[in-house]
């Protein structure tokens, strides 16, 4: 079957007029409740709701649950946390020794989800979250910081604003606002969408730079089944409204692929979508990815078997996995596809070779070739231990004792 492709949509709009169109619609949203803005969902857990202020509730706007993916004592960015929902649910999940991080770029958003900090940390009994301001396809950038170096230095010039821009890179590199490495899970709810088309894929590079090794990402988005038509790329209420920006299904996950993640896996699907423009369906999806694969392939005489049932798999660096076969693998692959908290959990058998082969003593394992390893190569060709059924080892006339 043909796969129909496109090249990456192009805001056929003024990006500055994009960017007003958003923040304008969503600081009236957090002034009055607009529904329009995203597709409601009802899957959080009402358990965690109870403390949550009815302003914060109603004025929230999403279209998935991506908290309930969240562990206790995690650290957790949000990416355009609105009126703070998600973040004070997060809260309550990763308790005091846990912290939560909300990322917004609109002024009023910020504002209202700041006015119940104390309030929640009242309740909860311990203050695990901060509200800042920035871009979240740029998380290094302190905006709030920049803004008040403006504030000292307005521009006035050409050359005002080549030193504005060197504060900039000066402040992400000396004080960035998320550092690299610093984050255990990233989520957010019906956001990536509004980030204008030519800055998605740093987008995707920003959250994986932040995410520790072993971190994910549990994104809940609007996707479309098929490119937007060009009725739909020039409407300025239905970008605003998380419909002209949504990615194409097949796309999203694709992204996440390129650049850097494995274990790319949709927790969930709406099967009816939300709504149906020119015949393009639009509906919530969310996605969880894994970040890690990157580092040395080292030879310590392990293997994995596929348990199935599909009859082989590829994970995504192109290892192919036979059902029922030792497979050999690196150190690496091994530990991602046996990690009882990774994507693949349940579906290998490990197999560790007799002998440990030390990190500092491996050798190179080239990952390019998916090949059976051989029972001998983890046992050793030397091994001939004989055992009977009770475990004991047998009496030959090698060991003496016949």
């Amino acid at each position: 079957m043909t796969q129909m492709t496109s090249s990456p949509t192009i805001d056929p709009r003024p990006s500055d007029d994009l960017e007003s169109e958003i923040l304008e619609r969503y600081a009236n949203g957090a002034r009055e409740v607009e529904p329009g803005l995203c597709c409601p969902t009802t899957s959080y857990d009402p358990t965690f709701l109870k403390l949550l202020p009815r302003e914060i509730i109603e004025k929230d706007y999403g279209c998935g649950d991506p908290s309930q993916h969240v562990a206790e004592g995690e650290v957790v960015v949000d990416l355009g946390s609105g009126a703070g929902k998600v973040c004070y649910i997060l809260a309550q999940k990763v308790g005091a020794r846990g912290k939560v991080i909300g990322l917004d770029f609109n002024d009023a958003m910020l504002a209202l989800a700041r006015k119940y900090l104390d309030e929640m940390a009242g309740k909860l009994g311990y203050r695990n979250v901060e509200f800042r301001k920035a871009r979240i396809q740029d998380m290094a950038l302190d905006l709030e910081a920049a803004g008040e170096w403006l504030k000292r230095n307005p521009i006035r010039t050409i050359e005002q604003v080549s030193a504005f821009e060197g504060h900039c890179q000066t402040l992400r590199v000396q004080s960035p606002l998320i550092a690299d490495e610093s984050v255990d899970v990233i989520v957010s709810n019906c956001v990536l969408n509004l980030v204008r088309s030519q800055e998605k894929a740093q987008l995707f590079c920003e959250m994986h730079r932040v995410l520790r090794r072993g971190g994910r990402c549990v994104i809940s988005d609007i996707v479309c089944d098929e490119d937007p038509t060009p009725a739909i790329l020039s409407d300025p209420k239905l970008w605003s409204g998380c419909i002209s920006g949504a990615f194409r299904e097949d796309r999203f996950l694709q992204m996440f692929e390129e650049a850097g993640f494995y274990g790319v896996e949709i927790l969930s699907r709406a099967d009816e979508p939300w709504q149906v423009i020119d015949g393009v369906e639009f509906r919530s999806l969310t996605v969880r990815a894994f970040k890690g694969k990157e580092g040395p392939c080292l030879e310590r005489n392990q293997a994995v078997i596929y348990k199935g049932p599909w009859k082989q798999v590829r994970d995504d660096d192109g290892h192919v996995f036979h059902r029922g076969q030792r497979m050999a693998v690196c150190d690496k692959t091994f530990q991602i596809v046996t990690d009882p908290s990774g994507p693949y959990a349940g579906q290998m058998i490990p197999v560790l070779p007799r002998v440990d082969v030390p990190l500092d003593q491996a050798k190179a394992f080239d990952c390019h070739v998916s090949s059976v390893r051989h029972p001998r190569q983890t046992k050793g060709v030397e091994y001939r231990e004989t055992r009977t059924a009770d475990g004991k080892p047998a009496c030959t006339p090698e060991s003496g004792c016949c």
